[in-house]
């Protein structure tokens, strides 16, 4: 399964993002990993620190941004809190041969699946990818069971990061391309 354990285990990600980073929301205890999604690039389309801050706050004030860390300028890693939405999340840049393996299994996962014109478009836009956003999306711990978690601030911060570097996000647990 795409995003599951076996190929993205979170122990590496928690490791990655508190060695390199200067903090992440696995380690903030009012908050609860939810899921992982991606959003799949050309490392030459890598934002800079300040295109995802400019992002991020043209969204508008419901989003706010924190630990924002790049390399030579170019994004490295954030988080995002959505308090309206009781939830945030960790972003940080992957590139490499892991990116390259995940869309290999990608492809292969999503040929055994009928895709219609748009879909089909966005997954061939996959292949030539070699970078990736992964955003860790967290929820606010209350104790109460019935507690919904809106995935609206997600899906806007999902779908500017997109668009910022002119790529293709996925929900790797419900096989989604948006």
């Amino acid at each position: 399964m795409l995003g599951g354990d076996t190929l993205f285990p979170r122990r590496m990600y928690w490791s990655s993002l508190t060695t390199k980073h200067k903090m992440s929301l696995f380690e903030d205890e009012r908050y609860e990993f939810q899921d992982t999604f991606f959003v799949f690039f050309k490392k030459e389309n890598r934002p800079a620190a300040k295109a995802i801050e400019q992002a991020i706050n043209d969204l508008g004030s419901r989003f706010q941004l924190a630990n924002i860390t790049d390399v030579e300028q170019s994004f490295e890693s954030a988080m995002v809190h959505a308090p309206h939405d009781r939830s945030a999340m960790d972003i940080i840049v992957i590139e490499g041969d892991e990116v390259t393996a995940q869309i290999q299994e990608l492809l292969a996962e999503f040929r055994t699946m009928t895709l219609t014109g748009d879909d089909r478009d966005k997954l061939t836009g996959v292949e030539g990818c070699d970078a990736r956003l992964d955003i860790f999306h967290f929820g606010q711990k209350s104790g109460a069971e019935d507690d919904f978690l809106d995935p609206g601030g997600l899906l806007l911060v999902l779908g500017k990061l997109a668009g910022l570097c002119d790529g293709i996000a996925l929900d790797p647990q419900s096989q989604v391309l948006l």
